[in-house]
């Protein structure tokens, strides 16, 4: 497994000082918190809202699992590790860790793509709630099967090419003659 980076944002999650903690007791706490209610949020945040998001997918058969991290790490990346982290600690479950501008992602129900689709979704700076909701209600909606539509046509054609090639072939075979006098 490649070596994930969690960023010192996350202590935050959990009311711990950064400087004074190491990382892997915020994702510890953050673990602890997940187990009761799939939230993990700091307190100034609406935590019955983002329960009430996680029971809502849960009715949609998702296990969804969300940590908001108060502040930006520098990058992006490191959320989708935090994102992997929870994913490991509880198999089966569809993880969003939102910060103000960012967000990461991690299911083993839904594609990568689906994923970034609902991460685009879920950076609403200030609103952690709709945030999440926003992400569900995008994993959830219909997607239009472009991949089978695609190998659909892709065959079609090469039938088609193929088709029209033997039909050239039986044709040069029936009359000779006349191919001759093309050329």
């Amino acid at each position: 497994m490649l070596p994930l980076f969690i960023p010192t944002e996350l202590c935050e999650t959990v009311g711990r000082d950064p400087a004074a903690t190491p990382v892997d007791v915020c994702l510890g706490d953050v673990f602890g918190a997940l187990r009761d209610g799939g939230v993990s949020a700091p307190a100034s945040d609406d935590i019955a809202g983002l329960k009430g998001v996680v029971k809502d997918a849960e009715q949609k058969g998702i296990d969804l699992k969300v940590v908001v991290v108060p502040s930006n790490p520098p990058i992006d990346t490191p959320l989708r590790d935090v994102a992997t982290e929870v994913g490991q600690e509880f198999p089966g479950s569809t993880v969003l860790v939102i910060s103000p501008t960012f967000a990461g992602t991690y299911s083993t129900q839904f594609d990568r793509v689906t994923l970034e689709s609902g991460q685009d979704y879920a950076k609403i700076p200030g609103n952690p709630v709709l945030a999440s909701q926003n992400f569900v209600n995008e994993v959830t909606a219909y997607h239009f099967p472009w991949t089978p539509f695609t190998i659909v046509i892709v065959a079609g054609v090469a039938v088609a090419a193929v088709a029209t090639r033997l039909l050239q072939v039986r044709a040069r075979r029936a009359d000779p003659e006349r191919v001759r006098a093309a050329d």
